[in-house]
């Protein structure tokens, strides 16, 4: 989804469309890794110098809440943000460089059972996140 249709589909939803939203709209649609909201203030900065940390802040809010984007925790400890899965997808996060990957596979119906007998819960959704090294910094392009 292009920085354009996320546009139209705040405007859609009664939000509006001001420069400062439009600049936080732009760093994060085109980023290829996600970025913490401090990223993503210095960067839209640039395209927005009046930007405020609290609007970076109430955007992501916006389009998390639209599912535009969506919540990557790093090792680090620090939240940070990326565009969307299209459909049910889970996230592959490279420890050195950042970058991402999504993949599909859910073959997680057996593990759901043995927790429910375990715990007594009933599992009705996951998330998963993998961290690993991705094939250019295992071959020294990142290092």
């Amino acid at each position: 989804m292009s920085a354009q249709s996320w546009l139209t589909h705040l405007q859609t939803n009664g939000y509006r469309l001001t420069g400062a939203r439009r600049a936080v709209i732009s760093t994060i649609a085109t980023s290829t890794r996600p970025l913490s909201p401090a990223e993503v203030y210095e960067a839209a900065r640039a395209e927005y110098p009046g930007l405020g940390l609290v609007t970076v802040y109430r955007t992501i809010e916006k389009l998390e809440k639209l599912g535009l984007i969506q919540r990557v925790h790093k090792p680090q400890g620090c939240q940070a943000f990326i565009t969307a899965a299209n459909g049910h997808q889970h996230l592959l996060l490279c420890q050195i460089c950042g970058s991402t990957l999504l993949f599909s596979g859910d073959e997680m119906e057996q593990l759901y059972q043995d927790i429910a007998e375990q715990t007594g819960y009933i599992v009705r959704d996951h998330w998963l996140q993998l961290f690993g090294i991705c094939s250019q910094c295992l071959e020294g392009q990142h290092v």
